[in-house]
């Protein structure tokens, strides 16, 4: 367990008091058509501009390597701004691929930012009527928050299609997508095969079981307040960060605690937070380390840091909204149930 305890400690079990009741009973969630060798998959660009030819290319042969048939959105090619497309036609990409029948799984090219702009613009109805994998994380931290709610079935936080599908990735992929198995997470996959890179740290240790809901610690904030956050009552809470200073991951975990959430979940994974650290020449402040220990700790529940998740290569593929169990001194994530049948 870690020590770093007393600078914010004592306001811990403020924290802690803001929790809702324990026990919510998560609605059991759809289970979805698992992927089979030669199934068409859609690519939509539901966040920044992915219109580069090569790297389309690139994130196509990705899906033929695993043995799946791409088919482009309409509008991922389109360019404005900043954004692939206008909010309504990327919008129109994620329609069209749950409507289409011959499409079994949806993957994100990219994240960057955009995918919160076109949550009000999403048929809710459409959707649930067609359940199929969705797949990305980053900016599509939004689009899996939204379903956790929205949607009624689970969707998987894994590399975009336009990233690296190195071969934890691809594992833990396909023993949930593919195989419909539950596997266990990091501690078969993640601990044993890269054990000198990505070792887990016990913050508290203990066993939780709950369902597995967050993501990119920066968008889950955004989305603070909104109507497309799921209930995090009695849920494992799991997040990662990319490119952001200490005072930052400070700030939203604060934002967090002063929510309520961190005083709801029964469990708490935190992954990679790369590149987080001040560019301050003498920088005297906290470590991620020691702020996640100051927020986490005195909330007396299981959690752990350095899971293999996030903007890394060799991220593990996380069922988002499904039942998992958690077990912080071995750094391990199980899945407790097929999410695809």
């Amino acid at each position: 367990m870690l020590s770093r305890r007393s600078t914010l400690g004592g306001i811990g079990g403020l924290w802690a008091a803001l929790a809702l009741s324990p026990g919510h009973a998560a609605r059991p969630p759809i289970k979805l058509p698992r992927l089979r060798i030669g199934d068409t998959v859609g690519l939509i660009a539901p966040a920044s501009v992915a219109d580069e030819p090569f790297n389309l290319e690139l994130a196509q042969n990705s899906m033929r390597g695993m043995g799946l048939v791409p088919k482009l959105g309409r509008h991922v090619s389109d360019r404005f701004g900043y954004l692939a497309g206008t909010d309504r036609d990327r919008a129109a990409d994620i329609h069209a691929m749950f409507a289409d029948k011959t499409v079994r799984a949806v993957f994100a090219l990219r994240g960057g930012w955009g995918g919160g702009r076109l949550l009000p613009l999403l048929d809710w109805d459409l959707i649930r009527a067609n359940p199929k994998l969705l797949v990305g994380f980053s900016d599509v931290t939004a689009l899996h928050l939204a379903f956790a709610e929205h949607a009624g079935f689970p969707t998987i936080h894994a590399p975009n299609a336009g990233n690296r599908w190195d071969v934890i990735s691809w594992n833990s992929f396909w023993r949930m997508a593919f195989a419909g198995q539950a596997p266990l997470l990091n501690g078969a996959e993640g601990q044993d095969i890269t054990q000198d890179r990505w070792r887990t740290t016990t913050i508290r240790p203990g066993k939780a079981s709950g369902r597995l809901l967050g993501g990119n610690l920066t968008v889950l904030s955004t989305l603070m307040g909104s109507p497309w956050l799921p209930d995090f009552d009695g849920a494992i809470l799991f997040l990662e960060e990319v490119g952001e200073a200490e005072y930052r991951i400070d700030r939203m975990l604060n934002q967090l605690a002063l929510a309520g959430i961190l005083g709801k979940v029964a469990g708490v994974v935190f992954g990679q937070c790369s590149r987080c650290t001040s560019n301050v020449a003498d920088y005297a402040g906290f470590t991620v380390p020691q702020i996640l220990d100051q927020y986490l700790s005195p909330l007396g529940i299981p959690a752990f840091s350095g899971a293999n998740i996030g903007h890394v290569s060799n991220q593990l593929s996380l069922p988002v909204g499904a039942q998992v169990r958690i077990d912080a001194e071995a750094g391990t994530i199980l899945l407790l149930d097929p999410i695809v049948a």
